[in-house]
């Protein structure tokens, strides 16, 4: 059975569709069959992996509420598919209020195609809601991308709630993979005190990943519907980006 891994916190701006892209990348670079899954309405990774939302006649929408089979875009240059979203799922939230077992809606969905893939990466959205939800649910683990700012890391605790009330009921076999400090600046001050807050505070929680630096090198890949290691392999993001793969193919 695959590994399917919910990157996920409810602040935005936290680089996690970009974290989805590239540690995909990194891990059918070490030789496992990958699918990343679009469940935020903004459709940011399936724009990332060079696909036009808006042209798409069928997402991860139709699968989850007419149960029509998962959409799944092979993607040449990072050699992973693509399940994608566009802005309809944004009305999925409404409707999977009154849905029969809505709750495992995504779980059920992604059954049909977990014995093709090692790792299954959700790229959830910026909230609390019921699509990052279900997402949890679904998921085996639950990998979290941290900015290391003050009030980033203060946030956590609404998150670490949701994930107890998930692991209480819903899904008790979710497990955190851990902690990414992410858009980090080691000559700004308050960067190095939110990291070594984040490192007190949280490692005692879950593993926490070396910080993935603040560069702009990932706006220009992005750009190019390429992951990091093939638009510069060797901008120092790649080495931490790298072993995040590396820690979730050995330990998880």
């Amino acid at each position: 059975m695959s590994k399917i891994i919910a990157i996920f916190n409810q602040a935005g701006g936290v680089a996690k569709s970009t974290l989805a892209m590239n540690l995909g990348y990194h891990l059918q670079d070490f030789g496992q069959k990958v699918a990343l899954v679009d469940i935020d309405p903004q459709a940011s990774l399936t724009l990332f992996c060079g696909l036009e939302p808006f042209d798409l006649k069928q997402t991860i929408y139709e699968s989850l509420l007419l149960d029509r089979p998962l959409p799944i875009h092979s993607l040449e240059s990072m050699k992973c598919d693509l399940i994608p979203s566009n802005i309809n799922l944004s009305g999925a939230e409404i409707e999977l209020v009154s849905a029969d077992l809505r709750d495992f809606r995504l779980r059920d969905t992604l059954e049909s195609i977990q014995e093709r893939y090692d790792f299954i990466l959700i790229d959830c959205p910026p909230s609390l809601g019921i699509l990052s939800y279900i997402s949890l649910v679904a998921a085996t683990h639950i990998l979290v991308p941290i900015a290391t700012q003050y009030k980033a890391w203060m946030g956590t605790e609404l998150l670490l709630r949701t994930v107890k009330r998930v692991q209480a009921r819903a899904n008790k076999q979710l497990k955190l993979a851990g902690f990414v400090p992410i858009l980090y600046a080691k000559s700004n001050s308050q960067d190095v005190r939110a990291l070594q807050a984040i490192t007190e505070y949280l490692g005692q929680v879950g593993h926490i990943f070396a910080p993935i630096p603040r560069a702009t090198a990932f706006a220009d890949s992005v750009e190019e519907h390429l992951p990091l290691a093939l638009y510069q392999s060797r901008h120092p993001a790649v080495k931490p980006l790298k072993a995040i793969a590396d820690y979730c193919l050995k330990n998880l």
